[in-house]
């Protein structure tokens, strides 16, 4: 009696063995990353012009998930860090006045943490996580687009529209208030992430 119920035990778990390895065969976790090779590009109006900064430095890691035949079906986790001083118009004086409305003497970064998402057939990626500017943190709902490059890596883009006012930062004025910076700018993201 107690040698069947042995035997009965050890094919239960050889059998629960066998599917945790399976699974593992077919799909796996791979993570990525990228490290001041991206292009971020804060767009916006003002009652004067149009105006854009732009960087390229900060990091993103990833944790990506495939099936046995190497497509992309979810992601675990992603996260992005960029300076906002890193963002640069190509004059210091209104990179003085954003660097005011984000508030980086207190809060030195803009960050992305993921929290849920979904891989589409599409080649589209909806990502929610907390978007955290000027130390202002809010759910935020990302739609990219990503491409599977020859060499493995992956190129992921975007864009999201956000209103300053949401983040409690205050839109720029010049010229003795003359002239005034839009409540909303647009952030477009373009990054390629490697193994």
């Amino acid at each position: 009696m107690k040698s069947a119920f042995l035997l009965r035990a050890k094919k239960a778990i050889t059998f629960f063995l066998l599917m945790q390895f399976t699974f593992f065969l077919a799909s796996a976790q791979v993570s990525y990353f990228a490290k001041d090779d991206l292009n971020l590009l804060v767009s916006g109006t003002s009652t004067l012009h149009d105006w854009d900064l732009k960087a390229a430095k900060g990091d993103c890691k990833a944790t990506f998930n495939f099936d046995k035949d190497g497509q992309l079906t979810s992601i675990s986790e992603l996260s992005l860090v960029t300076p906002a001083e890193a963002l640069k118009s190509g004059h210091s004086g209104m990179d003085k006045n954003a660097y005011k409305s984000l508030k980086t003497d207190k809060h030195k970064n803009i960050t992305f943490v993921f929290s849920s998402g979904k891989v589409n057939a599409d080649g589209t990626i909806n990502c929610i996580g907390k978007l955290t500017i000027a130390g202002v943190t809010h759910d935020a709902e990302l739609l990219a687009n990503y491409k599977m490059n020859p060499d493995k890596s992956i190129s992921i883009n975007g864009n999201k529209k956000i209103n300053m006012l949401y983040y409690n930062m205050e839109p720029s004025t010049f010229m003795g208030g003359m002239f005034k910076v839009g409540d909303e700018v647009n952030l477009k993201f373009d990054l390629t992430l490697h193994k």
